[in-house]
């Protein structure tokens, strides 16, 4: 693959050698960095691009081209390597796939100020052979901008976890899978024509506006979507709630007049369908010279710290960065936004981001990863004990993606702690590695993926798995799921293993017994071992919640072939099980 990448990587500096460029580097970090400097996007640094409609588009394809190759490598799963492609608003005629690690982004007021002709795609591919599987089509996101099909006049976005489509329109139709698929999320987008999921075990959308929707395997949760399927559960695996209660949609970058700029949109209170035909939305404005531009050649965890204090929101660039300590966040409305899937290391068993108990923060496009010295938690939101009121002014996680293990050796006892009361997060993934670098039930340790202990807590997309005891523990009051997928842990060695007092094995969703008030949707926990085990329940709640978990469904989708495996009840030893025999159970 190497030879293939740097084959494109010739023929692109070929293509750009008449304008002046010279070839410096047959690396893609510095070609992209000479091709940024060609354009003189220096604002954003090295591996931000730029592009604006008057610019060659057999040149630009040639580029985009040549990353999605290095990013489709056999090694781009856990790439070090980060890009984002900036659109300027006008017209352009690509065909855009989009690999490991890649942020396509309109930078217009409207998704319909960038119009793509031809595609933007992700399929199954690797190593430029065709894999017959998109399950680790990961880490990837395409925001603001149309797409206007020109092949089939369908448009292929074939993911799995971690890949979000947000203000995307596409004027055609919508196909979300290209061989076996396991889960995605869409958010304030539009389809003229059908989606198609097919093979997708699991979707979630929000806030969207389709034509039709076709087909649906596990697990399909709509909430807020014009057009949605009704629900006739469990002959359809469809959930369909008319309108989203409350929800802020994700910052959006624009360019204007020579000047970048965040927009920061309202919140919204039930709601369907998006919110960018609305021509009265409430939207604020923030410079970009509000921001302290981190890169993450330069800055660390004391010079970040540096700028909060000083009044900064914080735009992470494309890159990674290892953090000596935590991100502190004290100030009410501080804004901290990754471009370009930018991934936070905390090196010394340290947080990545510590949230005071304040109001109205904002964190989005993130990626967390556990380091080899443990940490507690990779990330909190409020001190322990917090107490105060946010209802007015609620914090927001947008696409803010956890690892243990997978990219290397790394351990965390939490992921994610929520202590603040009216939290909002849209779009989490919480995943202990199952495979990639540094992996075993004594390498890659992860306790929890969630734990919240704050009241009134919602979670629109919320997908936590494999961890080695409960995959989201939940303490806090009014608590609110929209759509969970929940793979239990491949690997552990034995019943005696995982196990805690009598119970066999843990559930996945543990809702703590003093609870009162907690509703879920679209319930999905699935497992799949490495060895025989014997599991006794895949949620567990107090009776008084029992019956506000709506549309759940087991599965059981491997097993050691020598011994049976068995999950044996959905909800607190009720619903039923499954085993080798009968591996799939719904129950409203």
């Amino acid at each position: 693959m190497k030879h293939q990448c740097y084959l494109l990587m010739a023929l692109f500096l070929f293509a750009v050698i008449p304008f002046g460029l010279s070839q410096t580097s047959d690396t893609l970090p510095v070609m992209v960095k000479t091709i940024a400097d060609k354009y003189n996007q220096t604002v954003f640094g090295k591996n931000v691009l730029v592009f604006d409609e008057t610019m060659n588009m057999a040149e630009i394809q040639l580029l985009i081209d040549s990353i999605h190759a290095c990013q489709t490598s056999e090694n781009s799963e856990f790439s070090p390597n980060r890009y984002a492609l900036l659109f300027k608003s006008g017209t352009y005629h690509l065909n855009i796939r989009v690999g490991y690690y890649m942020h396509i982004m309109g930078l217009g007021n409207s998704p319909e100020n960038v119009v793509i002709i031809g595609s933007v795609t992700a399929v199954s591919i690797r190593a430029g052979i065709r894999t017959g599987h998109v399950l680790t089509n990961f880490w990837r996101t395409v925001e603001n901008l149309t797409i206007v099909p020109t092949v089939d006049s369908t448009n292929i976005w074939a993911v799995s976890q971690a890949a979000p489509l947000r203000r995307v329109y596409v004027k055609g139709n919508l196909k979300l899978y290209d061989g076996a698929s396991s889960g995605g999320f869409m958010a304030n987008c539009k389809v003229d024509g059908v989606v198609m999921s097919g093979s997708q075990q699991q979707w979630f959308s929000r806030n969207s506006h389709i034509k039709t929707w076709n087909g649906g395997v596990w697990n399909m949760v709509y909430v807020g979507v014009t057009n949605a399927p009704q629900e006739n559960w469990p002959d359809q695996p469809v959930t369909t709630i008319n309108k989203t209660p409350m929800v802020r949609e994700k910052p959006y970058w624009i360019y204007n007049k020579g000047n970048y700029a965040l927009k920061l949109p309202a919140l919204k209170k039930n709601t369907r369908g998006v919110d960018w035909a609305v021509s009265n939305q409430t939207v604020r404005t923030v410079s970009i010279d509000e921001f302290y531009m981190a890169k993450p050649d330069v800055d660390n965890a004391v010079s970040i710290n540096k700028a909060l204090n000083k009044g900064k929101h914080i735009l992470f660039t494309p890159g990674i960065y290892t953090l000596s300590e935590s991100i502190k966040i004290k100030r009410s409305g501080t804004i901290v936004v990754g471009m370009g899937m930018a991934t936070l290391i905390p090196e010394n068993g340290n947080k990545a981001i510590d949230v005071s108990d304040v109001d109205e923060v904002t964190i989005a496009g993130l990626i967390i990863d556990a380091a080899k010295i443990t940490s507690e938690t990779l990330m909190q939101v409020g001190e322990a004990g917090a107490k105060k009121n946010h209802q007015a002014k609620p914090t927001f996680l947008f696409d803010v993606f956890f690892r243990v293990g997978g990219a290397h050796e790394g351990s965390a006892v939490t992921c994610l702690v929520i202590n603040s009361n009216h939290v909002f997060v849209d779009h989490v993934w919480l995943w202990r590695a199952d495979h990639g670098n540094g992996v075993g039930w004594t390498k890659n340790k992860g306790a929890s993926g969630l734990i919240v202990n704050g009241h009134t807590v919602t979670i629109y997309g919320l997908f936590n798995e494999h961890f080695q005891e409960y995959q989201t523990i939940w303490n806090g009051e009014k608590g609110r799921v929209y759509f969970y997928q929940s793979e239990m842990p491949y690997d552990p060695p034995s019943n005696e293993a995982w196990k805690h007092g009598s119970i066999k094995g843990y559930a996945s969703y543990k809702v703590n017994d003093a609870v009162k008030d907690h509703q879920a949707w679209g319930v999905g926990v699935y497992g799949f071992f490495n060895t025989p085990l014997v599991v006794d329940q895949a949620i567990e709640t107090p009776l008084a919640v029992e019956n506000k978990f709506y549309h759940k469904v087991l599965l059981l989708l491997g097993w050691n072939k020598e011994t049976t495996t068995i999950i044996k009840s959905i909800i607190n030893g009720k619903g039923g099980g499954v085993d080798t025999d009968i591996r799939k159970r719904m129950m409203k």
